[in-house]
């Protein structure tokens, strides 16, 4: 099969890439720069200069393929410049779900995420759940603004598949989630917020879940393909049993945490903070839950993720080898 995929340079597209070249797929992908993307063609994928941005940059690769992955996306928590969040996750999410309108693309599959439920209050939600009220971070608002925009070309005919991932992990992450994990392992950890819970999801097993979206998904359908439950407590504590580095003793409730993120939406705009501290770090640490059941992905698509102990051992045993240490 002949696949064209944005957000090739990615963490989860850059694995989606891999694994369908490595079942002999055919891969077309645009990227900004295919000077930075030669291990990528080293393994067969088609380089193409291109970006989500500009619509017609994308006309050629995606002309007569079997079907588009749409990942690219704007992900940041707590920048300070979000100028680029709708100019990516909205408009660029429109060009492509709009020329593979035009071209008549037999299918799609299209990343969203959890967090356009944004907090769920301690549920373990599934795919009909709809989100009230303000979001927690530009990223939750401009995916949900551009989740609706899938949905709403669905609902005109285009054939496409929603996937929804949680909390992504794995070697090769660069997200506040292996800055945490590198702050435990440097012993420069602060604290351990209480109370906020992920779904984890390896991203070996959530790019497995696109592709079996691309193959077994119902066009129209939407799949909730994170992973198992956990608090971030709970996670440290199973990190802390893999490599034996004690926890922080300090313990953040929800509430103090709420206090922090008011004080610093205004300390922000005077001053350059770490990410994990801006208003926007600490709302998302503030006892909140972004938490989705893949019930649907296991039941129809054979989705099966692998326990959060296996994936976090591998993670870490990755990072400590990048550092040095034995493992």
């Amino acid at each position: 099969m002949k696949y064209f995929l944005t957000g090739a340079t990615g963490f989860i597209g850059g694995r989606v890439a891999r694994q369908l070249a490595g079942a002999g797929h055919q891969v077309m992908a645009a990227v900004r720069d295919p000077e930075r993307a030669t291990d990528l063609a080293s393994l067969g994928v088609v380089l193409h200069q291109g970006d989500v941005t500009d619509k017609d940059s994308m006309r050629a690769p995606m002309t007569g393929v079997d079907g588009v992955f749409h990942i690219a996306g704007w992900y940041k928590i707590g920048a300070r410049k979000k100028s680029d969040a709708v100019r990516v996750n909205v408009d660029g999410t429109h060009n492509v779900l709009e020329l593979m309108k035009e071209l008549g693309v037999p299918k799609g599959v299209y990343t969203s995420t959890l967090a356009v439920f944004s907090d769920t209050r301690g549920k373990l939600v599934d795919e009909t759940y709809h989100h009230s009220g303000a979001h927690l971070t530009e990223y939750d608002r401009t995916k949900w603004l551009a989740h609706e925009l899938a949905e709403t070309m669905i609902l005109g005919g285009l054939p496409l598949v929603i996937v929804m991932p949680g909390l992504v992990y794995g070697p090769g992450d660069t997200s506040n989630v292996r800055t945490t994990l590198l702050q435990y392992l440097h012993r420069t950890l602060p604290l351990v917020p209480e109370g906020t819970a992920f779904c984890w999801g390896h991203v070996d097993d959530i790019a497995r879940g696109h592709i079996l979206a691309m193959e077994k998904g119902r066009p129209g359908e939407t799949y909730i393909i994170a992973g198992p439950k956990h608090t971030l407590s709970e996670a440290l504590k199973l990190a802390e049993q893999i490599t034996s580095i004690p926890l922080p003793r300090l313990r953040a409730s929800p509430s103090v945490l709420k206090v922090m993120a008011v004080i610093m939406s205004v300390v922000e705009k005077f001053t350059l903070l770490p990410e994990a501290y801006t208003s926007e770090g600490l709302r998302i640490a503030a006892g909140v839950t972004y938490l989705g059941d893949n019930a649907k992905a296991r039941r129809e698509l054979g989705y099966n993720p692998r326990p959060l102990e296996d994936g976090l051992r591998e993670t870490l045993k990755h990072e400590m080898k990048l550092l040095g240490w034995k493992t």
